[in-house]
């Protein structure tokens, strides 16, 4: 390996200036900083050369490489050290490139999606997920990584919903501020184990229309504010390096293009002076959206709006330096864009050391260790989230069990986003569960069906594996293309063949035990209502199948809790938990049969809510208490509850806190989430589990876009779940 402080040559690298590089640098090199282009581009890559198709018709030019600022999916020491190398040779004043690469849940070793890490409620497991992943990343090559997304969710037909951790503003706060901490660290310069992070998508992606991707999002600006922005103010308080724009419009402008969502609000508002990059090929596309007539409007408008990279189009490289010629663009703000990406160059100490952490030799020590796995083994167990049990888990080592289902034997548990992971690594469910018996013979598999087709004779064959079982595991789901990036589905049901799989097999009358491996929430009906217990373990990452198999047999007690709701059925959809009440509400005490809003065929509440989540033993909560019935900005309120462990096994349970506004400046949701806190307790223990209540979370957003909070009347709920809890009365007194 080069010796990372001198040039490819040997000799030593001198460092300038920032503003020196700049000054040095040509219109048409400043212009190439913009530009951002994927790995086959750059000589030294393993796939360097391939360019063709939509990659080749971007026409940049050979001159326009040597000066690019960044690379687009690089990963792997040697590789970005071979192209790192070549680039310093080729590009006039030694400028490093930036690689950047979509390091969503994991490098090699694969964590649990987001939204399972959501599910934990474990602030302090999902910063160590993102440090593991940048250790791996970091020691690859990797210098930023796209993440995280902190897009809120609240229509699981939308793919990308998996890459959320959920429907909650302060809780998918919360976890953009670990994610960020885990990412980059204290010391982004000195800590080579880091990478910097992008938030992502500025601004309200998971709101896209019918959860179709790429689709219109319409919100008023304080529905924006209240519910959609917080998760990227949080990131950015927490020192988050980057932003990425997102696909979609706000407030009728495609936010690559929107001026008044990026200066105004990012920049000036929020004071973000880091790198602002569009996602693939979003400079382009303002052009379909409408708002751009060619490629050089959409320039200019991107470059107007702040957006300092363009990924994978090359709308600046064509047409920025012609728009500074025809003074229809400063030059001045095309130089805060450049030196924007030199600043994070300098911060991340590429000027010193190009090669960073890249190291071959510690690569094979490091990426996919066993103390990197056992974290992730352990982020699957508190993952997982139990949503029914009749009494059937956790199995024992002395029965005999059949695991039927496409998910039986498939490696296909990493779930998207998962580019760097290796399916032929991770142990099969049902062999995980054959090392749990105590005979391998105990133990009969079947795939019984595909994903999405069935044939009579792989039925034959599950029926065969279930005759002598005591017990049926199926192992059902998603395959991972079903969710993700342009993974949205109308239909939000297991696929028709699993769901005559669950029928025949509810048939033999034997107890069944439904494991789930999917991106989102489901329709569950059909599954849950002929299964004996059901564990959802989403895409539960490289050592899901032995975290699996560690909960059906209560060597680990399930602790998952949702943090999206599961529908009822698609037709309610979006259905959240902090809805808004409506002036007719169903269930209100003068309540009409008919006229109140409410469907006639189902009901208005979701299947599983926000906060569920089932355990092996039974926590049994006592008469909350508040210390006043009055709070004023001066005096907050202590609400307490006992919690007991009434079962015979160990467990951890996640005690909620909301609070509802009862009269607002606008109307405010049935309930929000303020607090939570999870407790572990031994069979027979107690424990109180206080809160401190605080006049600013009562703060919200009013009609004049002002941020405050309202004298008055307020409950706050404190429980298992949002749907679970007890209410307690107080006022607000200012």
């Amino acid at each position: 390996m080069t010796d990372p402080k001198t040039t490819p040559a040997g000799s030593p690298r001198e460092k300038l200036p920032l503003h020196q590089y700049l000054e040095r640098m040509t219109l048409e090199e400043k212009v190439a900083q913009l530009i951002q282009l994927a790995v086959p581009f750059f000589e030294g890559a393993s796939d360097a050369g391939l360019i063709t198709g939509p990659m080749a018709s971007l026409g940049i030019t050979e001159q326009t490489v040597h000066n690019a600022g960044s690379v687009l999916g690089m990963a792997g020491a040697q590789e970005t050290i071979n192209v790192q190398r070549t680039h310093l040779e080729k590009n006039r004043l030694g400028i490093p490139l930036l690689m950047m690469a979509d390091i969503v849940h994991g490098f090699k070793t694969i964590f649990p999606v987001p939204l399972a890490i959501g599910c934990s409620w474990n602030l302090e497991l999902a910063e160590r997920s993102a440090e593991i992943a940048a250790k791996e990343a970091s020691v690859s090559g990797v210098h930023v990584t796209y993440a995280p997304m902190v897009d809120l969710v609240r229509d699981p037909r939308w793919g990308r919903v998996m890459e959320s951790t959920g429907e909650d503003p302060y809780l998918n706060s919360e976890y953009a501020r670990a994610f960020v901490r885990g990412f980059q660290g204290r010391d982004l310069t000195g800590d080579l184990d880091r990478v910097a992070a992008c938030v992502k998508h500025f601004a309200a992606y998971g709101a896209a229309e019918a959860g179709r991707d790429y689709n219109t999002v319409d919100v008023s600006e304080r529905q924006l504010r209240e519910f959609y922005l917080p998760a990227y103010k949080a990131a950015l308080d927490e020192g988050c390096e980057m932003v990425m724009t997102s696909f979609n419009t706000v407030d009728g402008i495609p936010a690559t293009g929107n001026s008044n969502l990026m200066r105004k609000l990012l920049r000036e508002e929020w004071g973000f002076n880091g790198v602002l990059i569009s996602d693939w090929g979003a400079v382009k596309e303002l052009i379909a959206h409408g708002i751009a007539a060619d490629e050089e409007e959409a320039a200019l408008k991107a470059m107007k709006a702040g957006v300092d990279i363009e990924m994978m189009t090359a709308c600046y490289a064509h047409h920025l330096a012609e728009l500074i010629g025809k003074g229809e663009v400063q030059e001045a703000l095309l130089d805060e864009a450049v030196m924007r990406i030199l600043e994070l160059k300098d911060k991340l100490g590429l000027f010193e050391n190009p090669y960073r952490a890249a190291d071959p030799e510690r690569e094979k020590e490091v990426v996919f260790s066993d103390e990197h796995r056992a974290v992730a083994r352990e982020l699957a167990h508190k993952s997982s989230v139990l949503l029914k049990n009749d009494g059937v888990l956790p199995l024992k080592s002395s029965q005999r069990v059949a695991v039927i289902g496409p998910f039986a034997k498939s490696g296909d548990l990493l779930g998207p986003w998962s580019w760097t992971g290796s399916k032929d690594a991770v142990v099969r469910l049902a062999d995980a569960i054959r090392g749990k018996a105590d005979a391998p013979a105990n133990v009969t598999v079947a795939d019984g069906s595909d994903i999405e087709s069935m044939t009579e004779e792989q039925w034959a064959e599950a029926e065969a594996a279930a005759k002598d079982a005591d017990v049926i595991v199926l192992a059902l789901g998603e395959h991972s293309d079903m969710s993700g990036e342009a993974g949205c589905r109308a239909d939000i049901r297991l696929p028709l063949a699993q769901l005559e799989l669950i029928r025949r097999v509810h048939a033999l009358g034997k107890p069944i035990v439904a494991v789930l491996f999917n991106g989102r929430p489901l329709d569950l009906h059909g599954a849950i209502d002929e299964s004996n217990a059901v564990l959802e373990a989403w895409f539960p990452g490289s050592e899901g199948g032995l975290a699996i198999a560690d909960l059906l047999f209560g060597d680990v007690n399930p602790s998952g809790r949702l943090t999206m709701s599961f529908p009822y059925s698609v037709g309610q959809i979006p259905v959240y938990y902090n809805a808004f009440n409506t002036g007719r509400p169903q269930g209100a005490p003068d309540a009409q049969v008919r006229y109140v809003s409410q469907y006639l065929d189902i009901p208005n509440e979701p299947l599983l809510p926000f906060g569920f989540g089932l355990s092996y033993t039974s926590f049994e909560y006592g008469d909350a208490s508040i210390s006043s019935d009055t709070m004023t900005p001066e005096q907050p309120l202590t609400i307490a509850v006992r919690v007991t462990n009434a079962g015979s096994v160990a467990g951890i349970e996640t005690v909620q806190l909301y609070v509802r506004d009862i009269s607002g400046e606008v109307v405010r949701p049935v309930k929000e989430l303020k607090a939570f806190r999870q407790v572990t307790l031994q069979p027979g223990e107690s424990q109180v589990v206080s809160f401190e209540l605080r006049e600013e979370q009562l703060r919200y957003y009013h009609s004049d876009l002002s941020h405050s909070s309202d004298a008055g009347a307020f409950h706050a709920f404190v429980g298992s779940s949002s749907r679970d809890n007890a209410c307690l009365p107080f006022r607000l007194a200012k």
